[in-house]
């Protein structure tokens, strides 16, 4: 008898402690399912504001529909199955994430690998503009420097023109004999004249029967 009430109390502490436990045991689960729901709609917002809706939207779509399949084994007490399928929106959700991210560090890399592209044509418009300048200028200095060129001759020229001493112009002597049928006395005539001039010497003639002659001498 003695043995049979030690017994007793000890099996109801027993039920007691199982009742306790299972009741904890089931919130603990539930806790952990609606953590998990928490956690993936966190990581759907997340990704939706990343732009995941528009750019991955089949990983998006499937994520909403885990964590919709997830609230509603939750609300119908199948907190297991309400935690895989928070997680596993969960995964989608990550999924779209890094998928959007990758998608943007290559749109941002196409977008450097362009601005380096245009800079570098840029640089080379330069140059080439700059090697037309060069050439230009190349072409202006030789200019200038074949006119100093001519202009340093002429002014040699010149110098040598100043000091070299000029001919003298030539001198025409023209004499004139005139003799008569009396025979006359000679008037002998001389004219100086600088040359390619064209002189005229009046002729005086004795007479009728007078002969005239005329001789031209050019001296320098």
């Amino acid at each position: 008898m003695t043995k049979t009430k030690l017994v007793a109390p000890l099996l109801a502490a027993t039920a007691m402690i199982a009742g306790f436990s299972a009741p904890a045991h089931a919130t603990g689960k539930a806790e952990r399912a609606r953590q998990a729901i928490a956690a993936a709609q966190a990581k759907i917002d997340t990704a939706e504001q990343l732009g995941t809706a528009e750019f991955r939207p089949g990983e998006t779509a499937q994520a909403k529909a885990a964590l919709a399949h997830a609230q509603e084994n939750l609300s119908a007490g199948h907190k297991p199955e309400a935690i895989d399928d928070a997680i596993h929106a969960s995964a989608l959700a990550d999924t779209a994430i890094g998928m959007m991210q990758k998608h943007k560090a290559d749109m941002a890399a196409r977008q450097s690998a362009a601005a380096v592209a245009n800079a570098q044509a840029q640089a080379d418009a330069a140059q080439q503009q700059a090697d037309a300048a060069n050439a230009r200028a190349d072409v202006a200095t030789a200019a200038a420097q074949s006119s100093a060129a001519d202009a340093a001759a002429a002014r040699q020229a010149a110098a040598v023109a100043l000091t070299t001493p000029q001919p003298a112009p030539a001198t025409v002597e023209t004499t004139v004999t005139t003799q008569g049928a009396a025979r006359a006395p000679v008037k002998k005539v001389t004219v100086r004249k600088v040359a390619r001039r064209t002189t005229h010497t009046p002729v005086r003639t004795a007479s009728a029967a007078s002969t005239v002659t005329t001789t031209t001498r050019v001296t320098q």
